[in-house]
């Protein structure tokens, strides 16, 4: 059911260009877990790392691959070091290194006296290439380290999930390969909380896995985009506290209830896709022991159902793309969500509660049968960007920490936007009223 589109409550706002851009299609940009730094993925086969702060380009990684880098990730929860994972269209992965040995503690330093990471132009310490994993016979789409940094994730043109782990620097151990897809494996993403992992496919499902007697099997299938889905992204963990603490005191029992079942199912996944449409899925909390779930597919191996999750479709976003959907960011600050795509917008969206009528129902929803079980929350679109990078395509959209000296606060945000022009762009979210197009 569509609804007129509501006034606009916010504005996308240029901040910057990282600088200078790359001369050829950029993929995917990654901002670094601790420092103010992000990595992108460019076709000239090439990594190139930008600082958050001056927005200048520091290194280009160069001579790990032979064809595009496609993806990137870095390792979390590295002490005194960076480390970078690059997957390409050589069908392969790359580890890098680099030491970061009081570069972290002088960035905190300068963070809390309210100076910028300064200093950094003047290092030429560079990233230095560990060791290669091979093993994918097609294009590496996307790649994805673990919270805990033990598991690498790998996906593939050639339909198949590889986890990885490693056992010590540079050497890696190939754990599993998962083959459940019938198409192009486009996105991997692990859960913020859990070794849970999610994977998107051009043959439009989602898959989940966990291991289960030291193998890893699919737990989950989730069927309902009708075309590629693009992109796969969880929630930030503890999100459902931070959205509706401040709310708490003046929540309905049902209301209350509904948090309740947000906190025990754990981070919800929102996903994208060629239908042009972005839908939140959550898992359905384990009531009992004895669980069985019908939408899992054929499994990897035979073992216990009591170890497959059912996901259920939550909410279908607004739907304002007119053309594929590329990527999808789920701020852990706020809780808000960004959209890009084929069509050269950025959509941000707001989740809030339904206005409630005199009688606790929604005025949505009044004439909805009372069996039919309404949602308690709706999303919004609170901001829109046409033409985002002129005439081309966004590959990648992600939120990222503000470190330049416009910075607020500790939850100050930008968002980083990633194009085919080579370009990528920075952007803030301001609040202000705007009247959409007509």
């Amino acid at each position: 059911m569509s609804h007129p589109q509501e006034p606009l409550s916010s504005i996308l706002r240029p901040l910057s260009t990282l600088s200078p851009p790359s001369n050829s299609r950029t993929w995917q940009s990654a901002p670094h877990p601790n420092l103010p730094l992000v990595a992108t993925a460019c076709s000239d086969r090439t990594v190139r790392v930008y600082s958050l702060t001056s927005f200048t380009l520091l290194h280009t990684i160069t001579g790990g691959h032979k064809r595009s880098v496609r993806s990137v990730s870095w390792k979390p929860g590295v002490k005194g070091q960076s480390v970078l994972a690059t997957g390409s269209f050589d069908a392969s992965a790359g580890i890098w290194r680099r030491d970061e040995r009081g570069v972290e503690e002088d960035f905190t330093r300068r963070r809390a006296g309210g100076d910028g990471y300064e200093d950094e132009e003047e290092d030429d310490d560079d990233y230095q290439f560990s060791c290669i994993l091979d093993g994918h016979e097609s294009e590496i789409k996307s790649l994805s380290w673990s919270p805990s940094g033990q598991f690498l994730a790998t996906c593939s043109r050639d339909k198949s999930v590889w986890i990885w782990e490693e056992l010590e620097d540079d050497n890696f151990e190939t754990i599993a390969v998962l083959q459940e897809h019938d198409g192009d494996v486009k996105c991997v993403a692990w859960h913020p909380e859990e070794d849970l992992l999610a994977s998107a496919s051009y043959d439009d499902t989602v898959r989940l896995y966990k291991e289960d007697a030291d193998d890893w099997v699919q737990v989950a299938q989730l069927n309902n985009h009708g075309m590629t889905v693009w992109w796969v992204e969880f929630e930030g963990s503890g999100m459902t506290k931070k959205n509706f603490c401040a709310q708490r005191d003046g929540l309905t029992d049902e209301q209350a209830r509904h948090i309740e079942l947000l906190e025990r199912s754990g981070p919800r996944l929102a996903t994208c896709s060629d239908d042009c449409t972005v839908r939140i899925w959550r898992r359905e909390p384990r009531e009992g022991a004895e669980k069985t779930s019908a939408n899992t597919g054929i499994p990897s191996i035979i073992r216990s159902m009591a170890i497959d999750e059912d996901w259920i479709q939550e909410a279908v976003l607004p739907q304002q793309h007119e053309r594929a959907i590329y990527s999808v960011s789920w701020s852990q600050k706020t809780g808000l969500i960004a959209s890009a795509g084929s069509d050269g917008k950025i959509l941000i969206y707001k989740e809030r509660w339904k206005v409630q009528a005199s009688n606790g129902v929604t005025a949505e929803d009044q004439d909805t049968p009372m069996t039919e079980k309404s949602p308690l929350t709706e999303w919004v679109v609170i901001a829109e960007l046409f033409s985002a990078h002129d005439v081309f395509e966004i590959n990648h959209v992600c939120w990222a920490a503000r470190s330049d000296k416009g910075r607020r606060n500790d939850d100050d945000e930008v968002i980083l936007s990633t194009g085919d022009d080579g370009e990528v762009k920075v952007w803030v979210l301001e609040e202000g009223s705007v009247i959409p197009e007509t």
